[in-house]
């Protein structure tokens, strides 16, 4: 068996977790160091482009760049809006972005793009669907990827781009959805996307707490049982894979009365089957799971309530 070490950062009493994408190659306790992000705004979701250049996003319409580690951080608003919550951000360089927004009406869904660092942006679509809600996207390049949205009447409205300017709906090539299936959008990363064509979508509010996935960029797709709890306010909220094959999946319950509920599992056959692992000794859910090595959002900006905790053999053993 491949050894594998995973790391887990708590946040704000839900778990965040780094996975190492390095075969044999333990990675230790990071050092957390508060940055000044250049705003006041919550920031959501976080996306490194490599170790100098990293984009977040968050409330009030707000987005921040770094291009030197984190030694500086350069914020602004995107025009038309400041009233939004960017949900997620992919990035692809110091250019080229992509922000998912939120608001208070369905036509608040709108995925924003940049070509020149953030100084100007496209709206490339505003959805139109009153009871879709989109939870996150991802991308296979900076002209391909996915968004996905909670179901509506058994149906996933999801939407894919093959240009990197217009999308289209896929709702026609998704499976049937559970009566009241939908992802918890933590901060994007219940969709996860790996190598050219491969994506996971990580899902709860049923009965069973399911994986979606596609092998062929979205034109397929195949849903797997998890073994995590599965309720209205439960499920799968996080995925990630580090190849095509090996994946780790994790949630819980946000029901207070059962703090004690976050769990993890794993696949090693693309998402068919997942065994428990250990449970992470956290309270709350797991809210973001990524692979060391590889692109990831997660969530958070709380460092001040943040708790690092690390297990081996892919989060089979748990170690605060």
């Amino acid at each position: 068996m491949f050894k594998r070490s995973l790391t887990a950062l708590l946040i704000s009493e839900f778990a965040c977790a780094i996975v190492s994408a390095q075969e044999f190659t333990p990675i230790h306790q990071p050092t957390l160091t508060p940055q000044n992000s250049g705003t006041t705004s919550g920031l959501i979701s976080v996306w490194p482009v490599n170790p100098q250049v990293v984009w977040a996003c968050g409330r009030n319409g707000t987005f921040t760049v770094t291009t030197d580690g984190g030694q500086t951080w350069t914020a602004s608003v995107v025009p038309g809006a400041e009233t939004l919550q960017f949900r997620d951000v992919q990035a692809f360089s110091a250019s080229v972005a992509y922000l998912m927004s939120i608001g208070s009406d369905a036509t608040d869904f709108r995925i924003y793009k940049t070509a020149d660092g953030g100084a100007t942006w496209t709206i490339q679509f505003e959805n139109q669907n009153p009871n879709a809600f989109y939870d996150g996207f991802a991308f296979w390049t900076p002209l391909r990827g996915i968004a996905h949205s909670d179901s509506v009447n058994g149906v996933f409205p999801d939407l894919r781009t093959t240009d990197g300017t217009t999308w289209q709906d896929i709702s026609n090539n998704m499976p049937p959805a559970l009566p009241g299936e939908f992802s918890f959008a933590s901060s994007g990363t219940c969709v996860a996307t790996q190598g050219g064509r491969n994506a996971w979508i990580a899902t709860g509010g049923s009965d069973i707490a399911r994986v979606l996935a596609t092998r062929d960029e979205g034109n397929t797709w195949n849903a797997y049982d998890t073994p995590l709890v599965s309720s209205p306010s439960a499920g799968a909220f996080t995925v990630a894979f580090r190849d095509p094959f090996d994946g780790i999946v994790g949630g819980g319950d946000l029901d207070p009365g059962d703090p004690n509920n976050a769990r993890t599992a794993t696949s090693s056959d693309g998402g068919q089957t997942w065994t428990f692992t250990a449970p992470p000794p956290v309270t709350g859910a797991i809210f973001g799971l990524s692979y060391v090595g590889h692109s990831g959002s997660g969530a958070g900006d709380n460092l001040g309530r943040a708790v690092v905790i690390t297990a081996n053999d892919g989060g089979a053993a748990w170690t605060p």
